[in-house]
């Protein structure tokens, strides 16, 4: 297969990275709009039991997407190594469609009865496998795509859109809880944010069909991708991802998704009060990850990662601890805003990290399956486990818990090469 003509890929580099983060946000939305509006729905589902018994099993069904995210990406990734990266994004962002309207369309247990947290759960390993394979497969996608002068700064975006379909999601919460009452919230008011991000996954399906598959992928070389090439040559590479995401992952659902549920269920504040401290700190670490991934296309990926590590393992303890304290908003904005412009220099980074570890041939399953493995146990895992600590008398021991996991993806830190100067993406 021949590669485009550079001016003709050159005139279209920009629309197709763009078409591929509206894909992003909409993912994102998608599958974050769950944990938004889990104060809500939970007792839709799981009407027999206390508010943290209630979020204990909302956040277990959280969990149960996670996990089937390193089957997506196992799927992905191999058809984005042998189809194309355009092919495996289209097919994901089906996947995530259709688990959103299950969600919105399933009736609560009242009355279907067990039925409707069996079907909850399929629909979320439906959006697990989609933004399993989703992220592996576009996180390649871009990086292929962008030129190498500025792959850290493009990584910051990509981050960005992550984050911003959470952000919509976000809004959408606030919007809602405005128009609507805590009773019709409960009733049929969640249900809109899933009917909305199905429909908004209908049109990024149309919209992705028209990219262009990358300069990378085309010119590719060799036999068809296994997983056991991954595996027997590429090991190292495997297991640093596993390492440098397992801290990375877990702080940032720690101070994304789950804060929502501990400002409320600890600190004291209200949903509404929760919402906006949440809000208000994402819009702030949107906006930083372009300039800190810039950062890194002058400084290099692994001095921002050092950062993160030392940063993570020291002050997550006191961060934690102090929110759990206090009953301002302001101080309770200032304090998350601070630990997630810690995780900022993990987030902006890693998306092209990752790719750069790897050669064109296993690319994209060696970015998708180990990132999902790690996040499968320690991002999806966050809640279940605060909640859990929490529920048996020693929430403090979460903050420990994420300390010592951000330490530990330090020392990866320490010992992995700056794939800034050592990229193996070739193409500019």
């Amino acid at each position: 297969m021949t590669a485009p003509h550079p001016e003709t890929h050159g005139a279209n580099r920009l629309r197709s990275i763009i078409a591929g983060a509206a894909g992003n946000v909409v993912e994102s939305f998608d599958w974050f709009v769950y944990a938004a509006f889990g104060l809500y729905f939970s007792k839709v589902f799981f009407p027999h039991q206390d508010q943290t018994s209630q979020l204990l099993n909302t956040a277990a069904v959280f969990g149960v997407g996670f996990f089937a995210r390193p089957v997506g990406a196992w799927l992905m990734g191999l058809y984005g190594d042998r189809a194309g990266r355009r092919a495996a994004m289209v097919v994901s962002v089906n996947l995530m469609c259709f688990g959103s309207l299950m969600i919105a369309l399933c009736p609560g247990q009242a009355q279907i009865g067990a039925a409707a947290p069996a079907i909850l759960v399929f629909a979320r390993i439906l959006q697990g496998a989609s933004m399993g394979g989703e992220y592996g497969v576009s996180a390649t996608y871009l990086a292929e795509m962008a030129a190498r002068r500025n792959r850290g700064m493009w990584s910051g975006v990509f981050y960005s859109t992550l984050i911003l379909g959470q952000l919509i999601a976000m809004g959408l919460l606030l919007a809602l809880s405005a128009l609507l009452s805590p009773a019709e919230m409960q009733a049929w008011g969640w249900r809109v944010p899933f009917f909305v991000g199905g429909g908004l996954a209908m049109a990024v399906f149309w919209l992705r069909r028209g990219m262009d598959e990358t300069p990378s992928f085309q010119q590719r070389r060799g036999p068809r991708t296994t997983t056991m090439d991954l595996l027997r040559r590429h090991p190292r590479e495997s297991l640093t991802v596993i390492g440098l995401t397992a801290g990375g992952t877990l702080s940032f659902y720690t101070y994304s998704t789950y804060m929502q549920k501990f400002l409320v269920n600890t600190s004291g504040f209200s949903t509404d009060q929760a919402s906006r401290i949440i809000a208000g700190a994402l819009v702030v670490f949107t906006l930083v990850q372009p300039v800190i991934g810039a950062l890194s296309d002058k400084v290099g990926r692994r001095v921002i990662l050092l950062a993160f590590g030392v940063l993570g393992a020291t002050l997550t303890w006191p961060l934690l601890s102090t929110l759990a304290a206090t009953r301002d908003m302001l101080t309770a904005f200032m304090l998350v805003t601070g630990s997630l412009l810690i995780v900022s220099l993990y987030s902006s980074v890693n998306a092209v990290v990752k790719a750069e570890l790897f050669p064109t041939e296993v690319r994209a399953l060696g970015v998708a399956l180990p990132y999902a493995l790690a996040n499968a146990l320690f991002g999806g895992t966050a809640e279940y486990v605060a909640l859990a600590f929490k529920q048996a008398g020693h929430e403090t021991w979460f903050y420990s818990y994420v300390s010592i996991v951000i330490a530990c993806s330090l020392l990866v830190y320490v010992f992995m090469p700056d794939t800034r100067r050592h990229s193996r993406i070739a193409e500019d």
